[in-house]
């Protein structure tokens, strides 16, 4: 068995201000990396910005990060990081800024290096590195896992580098204005992060102690997940804390079929990434050990895998064309890793059922 999380973790209301120090010494100039609009409504980049300024720390601001990254935009930044001598970078938003920064802070320490070098698999240091998560779902802010999108490729592809953030400062403010469907899509991403890793054959006593009590907490969230009870400061500070535990709990294992499965609906098809992962979840655990989708599905409070399909389908609906889910499904077949962390063996009919959304 192993276990790595070397990312120092804060979660409180009010995190940043109560630990600028922390952030502060990461560095004498932040870059931070962020998307258009988000940060600035909900007022984390104000926050991460005032921390900067009472301890005289120098910061530039990169807001051009889109939905899904590019490899073309890690670069973008990275030379605007390296104009302005940042020495340390901030991601602010989702999973998109998020991982993009990882990129970034490995682009920028290794600034003599062309994009490629995202997908060697060599040692490489980055630049250090704080997360400020503000969605409820990727977990992006404790993994080491950069995923961006490839326009060469036409899909997402996870950089060979593992990079985690040095910090993470996880506040549940930042989610109290945020739109509904961003919940449900983002939590329904967490919800998927805890099942495949708990159905991986790299599942062990330390990732099933996080799946768990991840799930636990999971289910205590559903009713300010599927919109029956208004969200309280608590309630987002806890699906800020779920999500975390999802993301730690792939950082052990990573994730398996469904993750695969819903990359070329995100890029071909403009899927947001919850819903595209989770049309899938409930068939991919029909096939588990009984004893295993049990205890999985009674810990998220669903009795089966018909109820866990139910829930996605009507809060978060994908609709996709059968050609391309075939495609998908022929990647996905031919990808060694994944199908050796799936625990039972993967034929054409089984993917065939499960992508009968």
């Amino acid at each position: 068995m192993k276990f790595y999380m070397p990312t120092k973790v804060f979660s409180e209301i009010n995190c940043i201000a109560s630990h600028s120090a922390e952030l502060a010494a990461l560095g004498s100039h932040a870059l931070i990396v962020t998307g258009q609009n988000s940060s600035k409504l909900n007022g984390s980049l104000d926050d991460v910005i005032n921390a900067l300024k009472k301890h005289s720390v120098a910061y530039t601001v990169f807001d051009r990060t889109e939905e899904n990254p590019s490899v073309e935009t890690v670069m973008s930044a990275r030379d605007t990081g390296l104009r302005c001598g940042a020495d340390f970078v901030i991601g602010i938003g989702g999973g998109s800024p998020l991982d993009a920064a990882k990129a970034i802070a490995l682009m920028m320490k290794n600034s003599d290096k062309e994009w490629d070098f995202l997908y060697e698999n060599v040692p490489a240091g980055a630049l250090p590195l704080a997360a400020v998560p503000t969605t409820c779902g990727t977990g992006s802010e404790v993994t080491g896992v950069s995923v961006l999108t490839r326009h060469d490729l036409h899909t997402k592809l996870s950089a060979k580098h593992r990079i985690f953030p040095d910090i993470a400062l996880i506040d549940g403010r930042y989610i109290l204005s945020a739109p509904a469907k961003m919940i449900v899509n983002t939590a329904t991403d967490a919800l998927s992060h805890f099942i495949e890793s708990g159905v991986n054959t790299l599942a062990d006593t330390y990732s099933d102690m996080i799946v768990f009590a991840g799930l636990a907490k999971w289910a205590e969230c559903r009713p300010y997940i599927d919109g029956s009870r208004q969200l309280s400061e608590e309630a987002a500070q806890s699906l800020m804390d779920t999500a975390a535990l999802a993301g730690m709990s792939i950082a052990q294992t990573g994730t398996g079929i469904p993750h695969s499965l819903s990359y070329m609906l995100t890029y071909e098809a403009g899927i947001p990434h919850g819903p595209a992962v989770g049309v899938f979840l409930a068939k991919y655990m029909k096939y588990a050990d009984t004893n295993r989708q049990k205890a999985i599905l009674s810990a998220a409070g669903f009795t089966d895998t018909d109820e866990l399909g139910k829930f996605i389908s009507e809060l978060a609906p994908v609709s996709v064309s059968r050609k391309l889910l075939e495609r998908s499904a022929v990647c996905v077949l031919a990808n060694k890793a994944k199908l050796d962390i799936c625990p039972y063996k993967m034929t054409e009919d089984i993917m065939a059922d499960i992508i009968d959304i």
